[in-house]
């Protein structure tokens, strides 16, 4: 009898310490405890006492000169094992095998990890679907490449805030490159994203590799986060379909991805929030250096 008085008075418990997480999740910065209390109509007391056991177990950080709280790595690694565990790349795999045979050129899978495009999937086509050699693409699963240089990584940062930015890429930063094109700071970084996410989609030319091209659009949750994305990747002055042609059947993929996930595509022209905040974590490997995306 005493074990059931004790479980069943540890659950509300519980229910409040996961309502915690989720709105630390949802928020665009760090919370006072007092806002958190009212905001979720827990006692101030007991919001006390949850958050400091959450701190304890690295799940949320306290930030001391903010007097707030915000997600801690133990939270940030529990998503990265949600994505290890397989359901996004089990759900993904159809869809980019049906994209890949569609364009005859390979389609990836990627997340943002940080300020990394990490390649979870790699699809060819179909023997004699391309029409030309397969290219050597860096882009072998687990290859981690910059995200704010690849159509991949680009398509899932536009749907960032720019608090998430400017904390992925330092203000005074000078942004690496691989060509010497491509965005040399985070104002011309959040520029780029800001066209990205208006039109809905991102493309990059020669950022990741010579003579390359990319388009990448992003597969969303139920809150309309960036999960992934989907890319595709060519020889520039090699292609058997149009930009325009390439940029459809990955939006349709896309789109058949977040439909899989009961997810949700941001209204276009909708204010950016926290809730859509993508870098999600993933275990990857460096790879080579050959070409793109």
């Amino acid at each position: 009898m005493g074990e059931r008085e004790s479980t069943s008075s540890a659950s509300p418990a519980v229910g409040r310490a996961l309502d915690i997480l989720l709105h630390l999740a949802g928020r665009s910065g760090p919370v006072q405890a007092a806002a958190l209390a009212r905001e979720l109509g827990i006692p101030r007391s007991s919001a006390y006492h949850i958050l400091t056991v959450l701190v304890d177990r690295g799940f949320v950080t306290y930030l001391p000169k903010e007097q707030a709280y915000g997600l801690g790595v133990a939270s940030f690694e529990i998503g990265s094992a949600y994505l290890r565990h397989e359901p996004l790349e089990r759900l993904a795999h159809p869809i980019l095998r049906s994209a890949s045979a569609r364009l005859g050129q390979t389609v990836h899978l990627g997340i943002v990890h940080g300020a990394e495009t990490v390649y979870l999937l790699k699809e060819r086509p179909p023997t004699g679907r391309s029409g030309q050699a397969d290219p050597a693409l860096v882009t072998d699963v687990g290859v981690r490449l910059p995200a704010h240089l690849t159509a991949n990584g680009r398509a899932v940062l536009a749907h960032s805030s720019p608090a998430q930015l400017r904390a992925l890429f330092p203000r005074q930063a000078s942004l690496i490159t691989r060509t010497g094109k491509g965005p040399r700071s985070l104002a011309e970084l959040i520029d780029l994203l800001a066209t990205d996410r208006e039109r809905g989609w991102s493309e990059e030319v020669e950022l990741v590799s010579e003579g390359f091209r990319s388009l990448g659009v992003a597969a969303f949750d139920h809150n309309e986060r960036p999960v992934a994305a989907l890319s595709s990747t060519w020889q520039r002055h090699y292609s058997r379909h149009s930009p325009d042609e390439v940029r459809e059947v990955l939006e349709q993929a896309a789109n058949r991805l977040t439909a899989a996930m009961s997810g949700r595509r941001p209204t276009p022209g909708t204010r950016l929030s926290a809730r859509r905040t993508s870098p999600q974590g993933g275990s990857a490997s460096r790879g080579g250096s050959a070409a793109p995306r």
